[in-house]
C-alpha cells in the first residue's frame, strides 16, 4: 500500500431490509430506523440508516480490500446526508498514511443527496 492509492468503489443498495436489519442487529430500536409513519411524524421522509450500520459497512469496505487478517484499530466517522431506502451508497477510499504495518484510509460514502459518511479508518495489516 502507498499513500494516494485508491480503493475500488463499493456500491451498496440501501434497502428497507438493510436499514431495519442493521438497526435490530445493533440493538438500536429508535422508531426512525424501522417505522416509516413515525419517522415522517418526526420530519423525515422515510426511515433512515443508523450510524452503527454505517460504521459496520465502512469497516467491511476496508477489510474487504485489506484482507481477512487486517485488524481495524480506529474508525472515526461522521454522518451527513441520511441513507434512505431506494438509494445507493457508494463507498470510496484513499490511502492517506502508511507507517510500517499500519495504514490510514480516508473513506467517503456518497448517496443521491450527498455525502452520507466521511472519516478515516486506521488498520494494521500483517506483513
Amino acid at each position: 500500500m502507498r499513500v494516494g492509492e485508491e480503493l475500488p468503489p463499493l456500491e451498496i443498495p440501501v434497502t428497507r431490509t438493510l436499514i431495519v436489519a442493521g438497526a435490530i442487529a445493533s440493538r438500536d430500536y429508535q422508531d426512525v430506523h424501522h417505522d416509516a409513519s413515525l419517522a415522517r411524524e418526526k420530519g423525515s421522509p422515510d426511515i433512515f440508516m443508523n450510524i452503527l450500520t454505517t460504521n459496520g459497512l465502512v469497516g467491511r469496505y476496508v477489510t474487504d480490500h485489506l484482507g481477512p487478517h487486517a485488524v481495524l484499530r480506529k474508525v472515526a466517522i461522521r454522518l451527513g446526508a441520511p441513507n434512505y431506502p431506494g438509494d445507493t451508497m457508494t463507498l470510496t477510499g484513499t490511502v492517506t498514511a502508511v507507517a510500517g504495518n499500519t495504514v490510514e484510509i480516508r473513506v467517503v460514502g456518497a448517496n443521491g443527496i450527498g455525502h452520507h459518511v466521511t472519516g478515516t479508518v486506521t488498520a494494521e495489516v500483517p506483513a
